[in-house]
């Protein structure tokens, strides 16, 4: 049985200044220097698709998350359907 601390919580958003990208923030992964500022920043934006990915395999479900905010900065329409779709293989069950 997997622990709680074996996923990791993110939120993709849009951002609120005038470049409007998306960014992915890791809520489970910041450090006490950077919280707040993370945080504050992600709650400004435009929310978009939050989840959680298993520790385990982080580093390819990180991937395929910049990925699909590549296509989403690139013009790209990129529905939530498409985040689910991709990151099944990463979503703790």
């Amino acid at each position: 049985m997997p622990f709680e601390s074996d996923k990791i919580m993110f939120e993709v958003y849009k951002e609120a200044t005038y470049s409007g990208k998306y960014r992915v923030v890791y809520f489970t992964e910041l450090q006490d220097h950077n919280k707040q500022a993370e945080i504050s920043r992600a709650m400004a934006g435009e929310h978009f698709f939050d989840g959680f990915i298993r520790a385990y395999r982080k580093g390819q479900a990180k991937d395929a998350i910049e990925k699909l905010l590549s296509r989403l900065n690139d013009g790209e329409l990129v529905s939530q359907a498409d985040f689910e779709r991709e990151l099944k293989p990463f979503v703790p069950s």
